[in-house]
């Protein structure tokens, strides 16, 4: 049997799903009192603990033969946050424990392209660029590199465990709203577009967890997997969709110098109302920076081959307008 932590999440129940689908028994791992609505009807084993819990941990990993390690938090907000750190990096901490107390054969870890240093243009992002705590821009950046290093050094006593790091995730079943799930979500409903200039590399939250599978059943121990996509510009996302909807949508480009005026002044806003964060400087200095990412290492190791974006995106849009159907609300 295998354990998805983090399995709620956008990733995580993908994961699942793929994984039930290859007929293998799953237990998810969600946190007490946590919404399994992602999960409803997919037939799985919940059982809830929290990572800072370490006992509770024991109870989860009992009898797992494959531990698919997701649970954690995503922030692209500036400053320091004391909780993220502490389920990030403690929480792996913990994980990494419980799953060697409790004979785990592979721990599988979800890190991030963002934990890797960041290098200037010309350099092509590969699993050569190494993870980098001291020079992270944020607080989430820092604790997957930190948490990314905790797995490495389990590795090196004796622990059989991957890492993969995903780029920038969108897909279907996208049920809390990543950041361009969001975006998405405004095309649909024919909201008003506001974009900056810029470009990222982005891939299909399906694809992530096949890699995440494949590294599973074919990565090397101790070795770290960049499951990347296609990278595009934002304008381009918006047409895109745009076209799939058959529908032109009034969109404004914002300067950039605006645009970080703006993320200057909203972090509060954000945090106060609870609000999808939009431009902050996190984001646009994503959007900016180098994004010519290689997964050339899971291709040949792995297998791993993403699908072309635009399928993605439309398949998104159709997740969307039938999820808005099924709820019969407007999704707030």
């Amino acid at each position: 049997m295998n354990l998805v932590t983090g399995a709620t999440g956008h990733i995580g129940n993908v994961l699942v799903r793929l994984l039930l689908e290859r007929g293998v028994q799953i237990r998810a791992m969600i946190m007490p009192g946590e919404d399994p609505a992602p999960l409803n009807g997919l037939g799985v084993e919940i059982v809830e603990a929290d990572v800072l819990d370490y006992q509770s941990l024991l109870k989860a990993f009992d009898r797992m033969d494959v531990v698919y390690h997701l649970a954690g938090i995503i922030s692209i907000l500036p400053g320091k946050d004391h909780m993220l750190q502490a389920v990030n990096v403690i929480g792996t901490r913990n994980v990494i424990q419980a799953a060697r107390s409790s004979g785990v054969r592979r721990l599988v870890y979800t890190s991030s392209i963002h934990a890797l240093k960041r290098v200037p243009d010309g350099i092509l992002i590969d699993e050569t660029i190494p993870f980098d705590i001291e020079h992270s821009i944020s607080s989430y950046d820092s604790s997957k590199a930190s948490a990314s290093l905790e797995i490495l050094n389990a590795v090196d006593h004796g622990m059989d465990a991957v890492i993969v790091c995903p780029t920038g995730v969108i897909g279907p079943y996208d049920f809390r709203r990543s950041e361009l799930g969001q975006l998405i979500l405004d095309c649909v409903e024919q909201k008003p577009m506001l974009y900056v200039d810029g470009a990222y590399d982005f891939v299909d939250v399906r694809d992530v967890a096949q890699g995440l599978i494949l590294a599973g059943e074919k990565g090397r121990c101790g070795e770290s997997y960049i499951l990347s996509g296609e990278r595009i510009e934002v304008l381009d996302i918006i047409k895109i969709v745009q076209e799939i909807l058959g529908t032109r949508l009034f969109s404004l480009k914002i300067p950039f110098s605006l645009a970080r005026l703006t993320a200057n002044i909203t972090p509060l806003y954000y945090r106060l109302t609870h609000a999808k964060p939009r431009f902050t400087s996190y984001s646009l200095a994503t959007i900016t920076s180098n994004s010519f990412i290689s997964h050339a290492k899971a291709h040949l190791e792995l297998g791993y081959l993403p699908r072309p974006l635009r399928e993605s995106l439309t398949d998104t849009v159709k997740w969307f307008l039938k999820f808005k159907k099924l709820s019969k609300n407007p999704m707030i």
